[in-house]
């Protein structure tokens, strides 16, 4: 098995010798490690007398990964080092911005989160905001380049129209946009109003873009609460749709986005018209087994559920986004009066649908509910996706 040197083992490695002299901000969460002995990164930086880590910043869920999804976190005092923390996750949207008076006595601001290569995962939307804080303020962005755990060659996913912005979908990228933090961080500069600032990419060493994490040598240490796994991270660019509904996506499991369903939903009968649907549209690489479960908390916290559990078998053949869009038609074409939209506001936005705000636009809770072909939605994102990876391929760090 390969082993691959993320930026955070190669900033150890060096003593820290590039933040050396530097007021330095760190941005970080429990996956902010160095892969030999596990270090935490904000222990390492802290015991490191040439190092003057001044403040740490927490995204959602917090600098040490404790809170649940969508639970603001306060601004607070790390338990372990003592050094203050900003939340980059509170009560409203501008609580995802670092404030500048947080700003104001750092020279350098350092990102080392675990992204899992899904656009509505929140961690690179923070970096987005981290980088246009820095712009605004003169700082030297930094960011410790970790494995995009799907890999870095499929891409998948339409694109976000004007007026669905939200924090799952602050910038127009695929749902899977194949690409590492650190690469994301390059597209922003180019691409994006005002993100263009002093960027250092510590990029990693033997990572290859057809590398999935398992393949890494790397431990994978959950990046949020309900992230467990890398067969979890496989299907969430798909099964994340769930929580557009109010379907349970598993949270309160030990399995949560690879089962999903309700206590209304006939496991065998959801497989056979989800089958159906698989095989019309040509998509393979998953089974599709009937499940029960019970959440501990969350959706239909203590009661059962029925549904379906989706098993990965094809890695390259499986496509992720195209399965989570099946796989609530499914569910929708079965039980039209018991399917529901999810109506209470979602990250921070309340006059735009949970769905409309995670698929990019209303065009596929528009095609449910008047039964208009979602082909057409699919082949749209093939579209976005296919100019999408041409735009990118100029700040590509790993070929």
């Amino acid at each position: 098995m390969s082993r691959v040197r993320t930026g955070a083992d190669r900033l150890v490695a060096e003593e820290f010798a590039p933040l050396r002299g530097a007021r330095v901000g760190l941005v970080c969460n429990q996956t902010a490690v160095e892969s030999q002995g596990l270090r935490h990164l904000v222990d390492l930086m802290h015991a490191h007398p040439s190092v003057d880590l001044v403040r740490l910043f927490g995204p959602e869920h917090g600098v040490r990964g404790e809170a649940q999804d969508m639970v603001g976190v306060d601004d607070g005092v790390d338990p372990v080092t003592g050094l203050p923390v900003c939340s980059l996750y509170g009560d409203d949207f501008a609580s995802l911005s670092p404030p500048e008076e947080a700003l104001r006595d750092l020279d350098v601001l350092v990102f080392d989160v675990q992204d899992v290569g899904a656009r509505y995962y929140t961690f690179a939307a923070t970096m987005g905001l981290c980088m246009k804080a820095a712009r605004r303020t003169g700082l030297r962005f930094v960011v410790l380049d970790r494995p995009n755990p799907l890999g870095g060659e499929a891409v998948e996913g339409g694109p976000v129209q004007p007026g669905f912005e939200s924090f799952v979908g602050l910038y127009s990228i695929p749902a899977r946009h194949g690409m590492t933090v650190g690469e994301l961080a390059r597209y922003f500069a180019a691409e994006v109003p005002d993100h263009d600032c002093d960027l250092v990419v510590v990029e990693m060493e033997g990572w290859r873009r057809r590398m999935y994490y398992d393949e890494t040598g790397l431990t994978w240490i959950p990046p949020s609460p309900n992230m467990p796994t890398l067969d979890t991270a496989l299907v969430y660019p798909g099964m994340c749709l769930v929580e557009g509904t109010k379907l349970s996506e598993g949270r309160g499991t030990t399995r949560p986005f690879e089962q999903a369903g309700a206590p209304w939903v006939d496991g065998p009968r959801a497989k056979a018209h989800l089958d159906a649907l698989l095989e019309r549209y040509g998509l393979a690489g998953v089974v599709v087994r009937p499940c029960t479960f019970r959440p501990v908390f969350h959706k239909f916290g203590g009661e059962v559920c029925g549904g379906l559990f989706l098993h990965v078998r094809d890695r390259a053949r499986f496509r992720p986004w195209a399965v989570g869009l099946l796989f609530l038609k499914a569910l929708h074409d079965l039980w039209p009066e018991d399917f529901a939209w999810r109506t209470e506001p979602y990250e921070f936005v309340e006059d735009v649908p949970a769905i409309d705000l995670l698929v990019g636009s209303d065009a596929f809770s528009q095609a449910l509910e008047t039964g208009a072909e979602i082909g057409d939605l699919f082949a749209e994102g093939e579209r976005f996706s296919e100019a999408f990876r041409r735009r990118r391929a100029e700040v590509l760090l790993y070929r």
